[in-house]
């Protein structure tokens, strides 16, 4: 066994919400228990891991529907950040806040708080083969920022992914959003400008 990290991803639901699972040694830390348990839990079956850590990385419903099942199922410790507590549907044993880290066979895995698209959404930040990996829930994809629904809600999501995310990790960091394909933060740094200006 390694505690070496390693990924595995599955989509589920007519929304294409992505699932990670992060591995090392037998175990499994799960990125939003989004939907279909018994597929999240077969994808743990197929990666010889048992999920004992669930990080939800936001309160929106389509990433939370198999929550309470696959809680039930494996026994593991909920993660969530505190804003989004109060709206979850299962009970969080631990609350997050920028700057916390998540400890998981032997890695403290960073989480960074993004508010704006939700009062205050979590990114988890892994290392993977030598590659710095960037959970970041629904704040940011290819393209452009997360939905916001004010302008003060934009302006705070987009200071929060520059400064917390562009202005902290390299351009290689690979970017894997709660829906469809991953990115790099370089390939979207020259964006920022129009994400600026045309406030999405």
């Amino acid at each position: 066994m390694s505690n070496e990290l390693s990924l595995h991803h599955i989509s589920v639901s007519a929304m294409d919400n992505n699932c990670y699972l992060l591995c090392a040694n037998d175990k499994g830390l799960l990125i939003d228990a989004a939907d279909d348990a018994p597929a999240i839990l077969a994808m743990a079956g197929e990666a010889g891991v048992h999920i004992t850590k669930v990080l939800t990385t936001h309160r929106h419903a389509d990433h939370v529907r198999a929550l309470a099942e696959v809680l039930k199922e494996t026994g593991a410790t909920h993660y969530a950040p505190f804003l989004e507590v109060p709206a979850l549907p299962a009970k969080v044993d631990v609350e997050l806040n920028q700057g916390d880290t998540i400890p998981f066979e032997g890695h403290d895995l960073p989480i960074v708080i993004l508010r704006g698209h939700t009062p205050g959404g979590a990114t988890l930040v892994a290392e993977i083969e030598g590659r710095t990996n960037l959970f970041v829930g629904d704040s940011l994809f290819p393209g452009g920022l997360g939905k916001t629904s004010s302008e003060g809600d934009f302006i705070r999501l987009f200071n929060d992914v520059k400064q917390r995310l562009f202005d902290v990790y390299p351009d290689d960091s690979i970017v894997w959003p709660g829906h469809g394909r991953s990115t790099t933060l370089g390939d979207e740094r020259p964006q920022l400008e129009v994400w600026w200006e045309r406030r999405w």
